[in-house]
């Protein structure tokens, strides 16, 4: 998938309420109610980039923050894929 130019970038992100593009990825920052809810996320976008084949940075810190950031490494840089799998990951936030 060929890496898209920050015009694009920024235009797709329009979509995706929180998320920003800056140091060559794109990335939201999540907060959850307690620990518990801040883990059982990042085990369900671990099995989504796990099912794509495609996986983000993830950092869960301060009890209840997780910090989600993509890029497709191999193209260096963002990509659609990127943007698939931050619409899934959006999905997740509501089950």
């Amino acid at each position: 998938m060929p890496v898209l130019s920050p015009e694009e970038i920024d235009s797709r992100l329009l979509d995706l309420e929180g998320w920003h593009y800056s140091d060559n990825h794109i990335g939201k920052l999540y907060e959850f109610p307690n620990f518990t809810e801040a883990l059982k996320f990042v085990n369900k976008v671990g099995e989504v980039a796990e099912d794509m084949n495609h996986h983000p940075d993830i950092y869960l810190h301060s009890w209840n923050k997780v910090k989600i950031t993509v890029s497709t490494h191999s193209e260096g840089g963002v990509t659609e894929k990127d943007f698939i799998l931050a619409r899934r990951v959006e999905r997740l936030k509501d089950e």
